[in-house]
């Protein structure tokens, strides 16, 4: 099965259609979370997301707080302004939405979370020690995350007490091997240096997962962020993905 693996849209429409359109036909959908935050097209990714084929997707970090199940001020300045921005914006069907979302779902060798398999909305995996204590929390040959927009693979033999973990290079198909923690890096808000959006393609008989990067008209979402009086420094980051 050819699954679209993806997470951290933070409503970026332009972004999103692009990595839906470079994926081409899939067997199944799967979002890791934070459809929204940041960005200026909160219920427009939520309605594109929600009718993707055999969608499968889990709750982040912002779609919580726009809920108002994690409290804004745990987030910084700029973020808790696009929280409540956001919170005026959504309709009622795209709350709904939001509000039918997991933590955690596991397919087959695969579970799925946003943030961790020990905290699933909310701690980050940004290093090896970290994903380390991780491992005790899943089952399956292979955990997919979101959260820290870092396309980044961590590794785990049970015979050496030090994961390995490293950068997926963009265009390029990996053999998973289990254990391992993948993360595929963010449609609408990379972190990486790279401006570009990224997603994955994973099939699920050979294990194959490949890392790719898009371009898309980041000038247009920066457009559309001035236009909604979104923090300049989110729309200042787009450009150069940091």
């Amino acid at each position: 099965m050819r699954v679209l693996v993806f997470s951290d849209v933070h409503a970026n429409l332009t972004a999103l259609d692009q990595i839906l359109a470079d994926a081409g036909d899939v067997d199944a959908v799967w979002c890791l979370g934070d459809i929204v935050g940041y960005g200026p097209d909160p219920n427009e990714c939520i309605e594109r997301i929600r009718r993707l084929p055999n969608l499968t997707c889990i709750l982040g970090n912002h779609d919580a707080a726009v809920l108002g199940m994690i409290e804004a001020e745990a987030f910084n300045h700029d973020a808790q302004r696009v929280i409540q921005w956001t919170q005026a914006s959504l309709t009622e069907a795209s709350l709904r939405f939001l509000m039918s979302l997991p933590e955690r779902v596991v397919l087959g060798d695969v579970t799925l979370v946003h943030g961790s398999p020990r905290q699933p909305v909310w701690e980050y995996l940004l290093d090896a020690q970290t994903a380390r204590y991780n491992f005790d929390f899943f089952d399956t040959p292979f955990c997919f995350v979101g959260h820290t927009h870092l396309p980044i693979l961590f590794h785990f033999d049970e015979f050496d007490p030090h994961p390995i973990g490293g950068y997926l290079p963009p265009n390029q198909a990996i053999c998973l091997t289990p254990r391992e923690i993948v993360n595929p890096g963010s449609v609408g808000q990379p972190r990486d240096r790279d401006p570009r959006a990224a997603y994955a393609i994973y099939d699920t008989e050979t294990y194959l997962f490949e890392h790719r990067r898009v371009e898309y008209d980041v000038l247009a979402v920066q457009k559309r962020m001035r236009s909604a009086r979104l923090p300049t420094r989110h729309i200042e980051r787009l450009a150069v993905g940091w």
